[in-house]
């Protein structure tokens, strides 16, 4: 395991999802991002609906996970199942205490 000699002792691996809303719930864009060592590698975009790689490093991953049927089909339902699920649960500490 040569290559295991070259591997930093701390590294950083992130995914992060993001929601974006437009008029409550009625337009819903998920986006799940991620990231290693602060460099976002590849994405999944609600909108176009595949991952997609951001750096050379996130291709193989992206194509490894666009032939995977199942994963592909779960993603966009995280648009219910997480954006608007979580929307419902945060509306009245957010939406609901805005300023009129």
């Amino acid at each position: 395991f040569a290559w295991a000699r070259d591997t930093p002792p701390h590294f950083l691996e992130v995914a992060k999802s993001e929601c974006y809303f437009t008029n409550g719930t009625e337009r819903v864009r998920f986006v799940e991002r991620y990231i290693h060592n602060r460099e976002e590698f590849v994405r999944f975009d609600s909108d176009v609906g595949e991952f997609r790689a951001v750096t050379e490093l996130g291709r193989p991953v992206a194509e490894s996970w666009n032939g995977q049927k199942e994963i592909l089909e779960q993603e966009p339902a995280t648009v219910d199942t997480y954006c608007r699920h979580n929307y419902g649960v945060i509306e009245s500490f957010t939406v609901q205490r805005r300023v009129e």
